[in-house]
């Protein structure tokens, strides 16, 4: 399938030497990779001020979806990674976003909080998907407002259905008043989402067969006792095959007592009809140290998510602990054999988040970025790199999350 790629001039560029679009066209879907508040010469704009960057960054936004013949209100997600702070809580923060983008634009979001970003002063990146037929033709979309929990404000949903693809937004043990429930207990509230992600679900004629990605932000210092309980909670709802996984500690969320956030990625026929899959998990590949339902990779029509790669081995112990460059070339080893299952390689990707353990500052990235860009040859896809305190084992260093389409 024909990829149009995007980086408009005058837009921001990265710090290295390597060319990873801002956007990437693939048919009726486009990915923008992470959008920062960066002036073209790398120097951060309006430093440690979340609502100026944010307004900034849409600026980068509605850049590159012109550039690919699309539009705010064809958005279907959006991905925010921000830093938390005593002067503005999450709630004002989706606030500003709400604020920026057209009433008729009816996307799902998962907001994170961080400690950090991979540049001081960098306070807000925010990456998107939208949905529209090439030349800016619309597609019919169906969403669902609210289930009385996890509350949003508008044009914000909590899932979105555009064709085949399913978004949801990331889910937390919220009731409509906004108030956490089964505070500190993480099972309990990863229940609780499972249940509002049931919902939408069925409100949109699906249910979690019809689930293809599952990416869980849990609270925690990193760890099997912070990744253990909540994963196999999660798991639970999900039958063998079950869809492709992610699972990344974050050391707190924005609200006192709450410890874990859940999205979800699902796909169904426009007719309503459940879609075949096609499952991967290669030869002697790693797994968890407990048994989980779900695949390093699974292919839904045209569409390949893969769960987040790893270097551990098939007990889950870490393999080159705290070698963040051999790990970094291990996991694209590991997403590059999870693709050949389908018959893809890296020219089908079209977007990368990196989740890498480290400080804010360059020296953790120059340790991976490159690396990991170097797997891509003449059009690279949008790219996300978040740095964090911990990851889910111990001495792991790097966890890459890729989609492709072919």
């Amino acid at each position: 399938m024909k990829k149009i790629y995007s980086s408009p001039k005058g837009q921001w560029d990265h710090l290295f030497d390597v060319t990873h679009a801002h956007g990437i066209r693939s048919n009726d879907i486009i990915h923008v990779g992470s959008q920062v508040a960066l002036s073209k010469n790398g120097c951060v704009l309006h430093p440690k001020k979340i609502f100026k960057q944010t307004q900034e960054i849409f600026k980068n936004i509605i850049n590159v979806l012109a550039d690919l013949d699309s539009s705010l209100c064809d958005l279907v997600r959006l991905r925010c990674f921000y830093v938390m702070s005593d002067v503005y809580s999450e709630d004002e923060f989706l606030n500003v976003i709400a604020a920026i983008l057209p009433r008729d634009s009816r996307p799902s979001i998962t907001a994170i909080p961080v400690p950090y970003l991979s540049l001081e002063d960098l306070v807000v990146e925010i990456e998107a998907i939208a949905m529209s037929r090439p030349y800016g033709d619309k597609l019919k979309r169906s969403h669902v407002v609210s289930t009385g929990s996890s509350p949003l404000p508008e044009p914000f949903v909590q899932g979105i259905q555009c064709g085949n693809m399913i978004y949801i937004s990331g889910q937390s043990p919220r009731n409509s008043e906004g108030i956490v429930l089964k505070k500190g207990d993480i099972v309990a509230q990863t229940k609780i989402i499972m249940e509002q992600h049931k919902r939408i679900l069925e409100k949109l004629g699906a249910n979690f067969n019809d689930v293809v990605k599952i990416n869980r932000w849990y609270g925690g210092e990193g760890g099997i006792k912070d990744f253990e309980p909540a994963a196999l909670a999660c798991a639970s709802y999900f039958s063998e095959p079950g869809p492709a996984a992610t699972g990344i500690p974050i050391p707190s969320h924005s609200w006192d007592g709450m410890f874990i956030k859940i999205e979800l990625v699902a796909m169904l026929g426009e007719d309503g009809s459940p879609l075949e899959k096609e499952y991967a998990w290669p030869k002697d590949h790693w797994d968890w140290h407990v048994h989980l339902p779900y695949n390093h990779g699974i292919k839904c029509k045209n569409m390949i998510f893969l769960g987040g790669q790893v270097s551990i081995d098939q007990h889950g112990i870490t393999i080159e602990p705290n070698n963040l460059s051999a790990q970094t070339r291990a996991s694209m080893e590991n997403i590059r054999r999870v693709l050949n299952v389908f018959n893809a390689n890296f020219s089908d990707v079209v977007k990368v988040l990196t989740l890498y353990h480290g400080k804010c500052g360059l020296q953790p990235l120059r340790e991976n970025f490159p690396i990991r860009s170097s797997y891509f040859s003449e059009a690279w896809p949008p790219s996300t790199g978040v740095p964090l305190p911990e990851l889910a084992y111990s001495g792991m260093m790097i966890e890459i999350d890729v989609d492709a389409i072919i």
